[in-house]
């Protein structure tokens, strides 16, 4: 099947731009995750993208069969649609880790030294 992103395009036309101001409130462009091509396929084709998805809609050409076929995990993603979605899924259902050098458990204070530590020739 052809990479043709012209092509991919027309396979996958919507009537409306996609946002997410959840997980993207600045926009795909802006977010520094997406590159302007990637962000460009969401904006313009994730309302598409998203319905096929969540199955709410059946594919309707070949290009869009091969979608869904990629985000099941059937086939690997081939183009540039399959992977900037792949990539979007990744970005907003994965939970990242989040490391920190403090940790949540508070530090306690000196222990109190017991009297067994000291001998007698220390009270002088």
């Amino acid at each position: 099947m052809s990479n043709d992103i012209s092509l991919l395009r027309q396979a996958f036309v919507s009537q409306r731009q996609f946002y997410d101001d959840q997980n993207f409130p600045r926009g795909f462009s802006r977010s520094g995750h997406f590159t302007l091509l990637e962000a460009s396929i969401l904006e313009q084709h994730g309302v598409v993208l998203k319905s096929l998805y969540n199955k709410t809609i059946e594919p309707q050409n070949e290009y869009q069969q091969q979608f869904v076929n990629a985000v099941s995990g059937i086939l690997e993603p081939s183009n540039p649609i399959e992977r900037a979605w792949v990539k979007y899924l990744k970005l907003t259902t994965c939970k990242t880790k989040f490391h920190t050098l403090f940790g949540r458990s508070k530090i306690s204070g000196p222990t109190p030294i017991s009297q067994d530590y000291y001998s007698e020739a220390d009270n002088l």
